[in-house]
């Protein structure tokens, strides 16, 4: 019987439930990154705005290439590590965004639904890294 806990990553053992779990996150994640490269379009390409918001666009769009490579990672340690470069790039997408908001270039509610699903996001992959250490202990 396969171990449910298994990453994200390891080819051996997926099935089909797995494979579902992977295409939509992936789908999530490119989802993601076309709101963020859609908030950027609708912004000033000018002054501090743009130098925040270019920022945004290079760690938002980030989580998905990580993602992707860490599916065809070679191990575990090889997979955490690229789950967890995807987290730190969506905490500083969150970042970014927050100062957007708090230098008062984009209304609060503007960002709210994206700054969600950054933190749904970032909640997720600290479950993947979680079970993936805890399936390395047994």
């Amino acid at each position: 019987m396969k171990d449910e806990a298994e990453p994200i990553g390891d080819s051996q053992n997926r099935d089909e439930p797995d494979r579902q779990q992977r295409q939509d996150l992936r789908k999530r994640l490119k989802e993601y990154s076309l709101r963020i490269l859609r908030l950027y379009d609708s912004l000033p390409k000018s002054g501090s705005v743009h130098i925040i918001t270019h920022q945004l666009v290079r760690s938002g769009t980030s989580p998905l290439a990580q993602y992707r490579e860490a599916c065809r990672a070679k191990s575990d340690a090889d997979f955490i590590s690229k789950i967890e470069g995807a987290l730190q790039e969506l905490d500083e997408s969150d970042g970014w965004m927050e100062l957007l908001v708090d230098g008062g270039y984009v209304a609060e509610q503007k960002l709210g639904d994206l700054r969600s699903e950054t933190n749904e996001l970032i909640s997720i992959f600290v479950t993947i890294v979680v079970n993936t250490k805890k399936r390395g202990k047994r």
